[in-house]
């Protein structure tokens, strides 16, 4: 299904997903990472990020946060992006 939408329209989509995740831990994450990176992603990238969103937000911020191993799946620029953690930007 999303192959046949749009660059646009799955980002749009992504967007919403990471930033409806259910707490707002796991939305300033997930959506902080799409806000901060998602602008150089090209198809493979997005296809992570779609497919990392399938995940429970739990294993997705332990991967995250270092206290769960990463999938193989997962692992690679994108997750060692997500592990820094300094795209976070939580308003007070």
């Amino acid at each position: 299904m999303a192959q046949s939408l749009t660059k646009g329209a799955r980002l749009a989509r992504a967007k919403f997903r990471a930033w409806h995740r259910g707490t707002r831990e796991a939305d300033y994450m997930i959506g902080g990472f799409l806000d901060r990176y998602s602008q150089d992603w090209g198809e493979a990238e997005l296809a992570w990020f779609e497919a990392l969103l399938d995940e429970d937000d739990v294993d997705i911020m332990a991967w995250a946060l270092g206290t769960q191993p990463i999938p193989d799946a997962f692992t690679g620029p994108q997750m060692d992006a997500m592990r820094k953690l300094d795209y976070v930007d939580i308003p007070r």
